[in-house]
């Protein structure tokens, strides 16, 4: 992103090296989210088309992985609103510093969750599902795509330390070698091709080790010998810094709590599908993999922002910021209506690729069409809330909202419907995601009543 900034802001930002930097990230994150998921979805064709039982198994695990995976997001985050920050000012020491303490703690972390997936993987498991079939399938898949988790953790903060400088052609490169390694594997492996056995959910997980292992060892080098920004692994990052470890547990602390909270809640919302009937587990997987796989544009979008703000807030420019985080609430909003009627133009051809009962196909595409609304929530609230504004440094406020309306609200409501009022599954889900809806609210108010308040400068002098 340019250093010149113009003299005078409007309404919305006037400055092409603003949107430049936008496009630039948004495109780049978004097309390495989308290969991210193009994996996902490799696995879950193809275990849907080897076994009902397989897909379902390996759903049940990926939702734990869902809780690995926020958890280290939130881990990640809380560096990436103070790096972008720094990043604006061009303080390489002590952006290095804290992502010493970022790598720690992400270390930390993957120790303690592939420790937990070692000692109790049917436990896991059978959190999400009684079926027996399902947790045999679930379990060994678990019991090997557990030693892709300390390594996922590290390469997700490395991948962040990346971000927040501008670096992110890293990743999306990335990204394309895993989709050609685990799709490549997973034909070999589930299906038993070219003299392999047919390993079914084990082939999917020796498929994801290999892919996460290659990302692992790339990142690491690159930051040895290729990056010139930081030069990370020729600074003193992993000695103790007190005064970074404070600013970093004080940022990361709120998103953190939103990223637990969150986390616990949506396997639990899973769980109560499960619980409900064995065909919505697979069709609730087909509906939010679709969902998720154009979702990613609206976490790029997030993202981008979260850096830009960020950079201009870092640098003192208060009305830039301003400006620039009007012009991408805009574009959300194109952005989640465009999203929405993809989805829906899309979901029969993709379901034609599924060999499902027609049951479980009629309830996904029920499920698709109400993901359509659900999408276009969603691509204003959190762009907005977790990228221009955690951009800003206001992270207790999206913390807030989020564990207020999915704890009080939506989590009650599904287990309401699903127990209680025993409704169908499509309106189960409707309140799984009725808090995207119900959050709009507030950070429309936030963004444009409250006077500014959503502007932190973080850095310190």
């Amino acid at each position: 992103m340019s250093e010149a900034l113009p003299r005078k802001h409007g309404y919305f930002s006037r400055d092409p090296a603003f949107y430049k930097a936008v496009f630039r990230i948004l495109a780049m994150v978004a097309l390495q989210n989308v290969i991210n998921y193009s994996v996902n979805m490799a696995d879950n064709v193809m275990l849907g088309s080897y076994s009902q039982d397989a897909l379902s198994g390996c759903t049940c695990v990926n939702q734990f992985f869902f809780v690995i995976q926020s958890f280290a997001s939130s881990l990640c985050s809380g560096y990436a609103v103070l790096g972008s920050q720094y990043w604006g000012k061009r303080d390489r020491d002590a952006i290095c510093r804290l992502a010493g303490v970022a790598i720690k703690a992400c270390f930390l972390f993957g120790t303690a969750v592939f420790l937990l997936a070692l000692f109790f993987p049917a436990a896991i498991v059978s959190f999400f599902t009684h079926d027996e079939g399902i947790i045999a399938e679930g379990v060994a898949y678990l019991s090997i795509v557990r030693y892709t988790y300390l390594p996922f953790c590290l390469s997700l903060i490395f991948m962040e330390i990346l971000r927040s400088v501008e670096t992110v052609h890293v990743a999306f490169i990335l990204s394309i070698s895993s989709l050609f390694i685990n799709v490549g594997l997973n034909w070999f492996l589930i299906f038993g091709r070219g003299g392999f056995p047919a390993m079914g959910a084990k082939g999917a997980a020796v498929a994801t080790l290999i892919a996460r292992g290659v990302e692992f060892c790339v990142l690491v080098l690159y930051l040895l010998f290729r990056d010139k920004k930081l030069r990370l692994f020729a600074s003193d990052f992993l000695r103790s810094h007190a005064v970074y470890r404070k600013d970093y547990v004080r940022i990361t602390l709120p998103i953190l709590l939103t990223g637990v909270a969150w986390s616990i809640a949506t396997p639990m919302q899973s769980a109560i599908l499960g619980r409900v009937s064995s065909d919505a587990i697979a069709a609730n997987s087909i509906a939010t993999t679709f969902y998720q796989y154009l979702k990613v544009i609206a976490l790029a979008m997030s993202a981008a922002s979260s850096v830009v703000i960020g950079k201009l807030v870092g640098k003192g420019d208060f009305e830039g910021a301003k400006a620039g985080a009007h012009s991408l609430e805009l574009m959300d909003l194109g952005i989640g209506i465009t999203l929405a009627l993809s989805l829906f133009l899309l979901r029969k051809p993709l379901l034609s690729l599924y060999t499902l009962t027609p049951e479980t196909l009629k309830l996904a595409d029920d499920l698709i069409k109400l993901m359509c609304l659900v999408m276009i929530f969603m691509s204003y609230e959190v762009p907005v809330m977790y990228g221009s504004m955690k951009g800003a440094g206001d992270t207790k406020f999206s913390s807030f909202m989020n564990i207020f309306f999915v704890w009080v609200f939506s989590l009650p409501m599904a287990f309401l419907s699903a127990f209680v009022w025993h409704w169908g599954i499509v309106a189960i889900v409707a309140c799984i995601q009725s808090d995207q809806a119900i959050k709009c609210i507030p950070a429309f108010l936030r963004f444009h009543c409250s006077r500014d308040k959503w502007i932190h400068k973080l850095t310190r002098d």
